[in-house]
């Protein structure tokens, strides 16, 4: 999959948009007025910083590509490129979403992540 980037969120809310058909962000994004994402060699680093110890996440893996002119690329943290999607995600971008486990060190277990 060329250019994916990922969401991390609670399970539950995932849930919720795929019963309604879209994602609209969690709690933080709502406030930030977009839906954050990280790139594959960022999502490890989100996932320690925002969601440490917490457990009933899921991973969402989504084409970039697909978002076209609603997704742009933004500084944060120390002046990295994050990408921001202004406006809802469709869930046809995604392609696949797996759970977020934490292991035995209390850090959470990636999957095999595409660039």
């Amino acid at each position: 999959m060329a250019n994916a980037i990922y969401k991390i969120c609670d399970a539950s809310l995932w849930r919720d948009a795929e019963r309604a058909g879209v994602f609209g962000g969690a709690p933080v994004d709502h406030a930030d007025g977009y839906i954050h994402f990280s790139t594959a060699g960022q999502v490890a680093e989100t996932a320690a910083r925002h969601f440490a110890g917490r457990a009933g996440l899921v991973l969402v893996a989504v084409d970039g590509q697909a978002l076209g002119a609603a997704l742009r690329y933004e500084p944060s943290r120390g002046g990295a490129m994050f990408p921001h999607l202004y406006g809802k995600l469709p869930l046809a971008a995604v392609r696949w979403v797996r759970p977020l486990p934490l292991g035995p060190d209390g850090r959470h277990e990636f999957p095999e992540l595409e660039p």
